[in-house]
């Protein structure tokens, strides 16, 4: 679900300029009908321990920085 609002914030809210809450709202059913007209799964180009040693790195670089 996560990744379904990334693709919406990326495709529709970052490059729209909406004046009105009914315009935003048809802009994101417009995302919806194109994303179901050739729906396709998400597939993970990492596994967990890739995302987990990110993790662990960032949270190393961060501690390191002493702010």
């Amino acid at each position: 679900m996560e990744r379904w609002f990334a693709e919406l914030t990326t495709k529709k809210l970052r490059r729209g300029a909406h004046r009105s809450v009914q315009q935003l709202n048809a802009d994101i059913r417009s995302l919806i009908e194109t994303l179901n007209d050739n729906p396709r799964p998400f597939v993970w180009t990492k596994t967990a321990d890739d995302i987990l040693d990110s993790i662990a790195r960032y949270c190393t670089r961060i501690n390191e920085s002493r702010h």
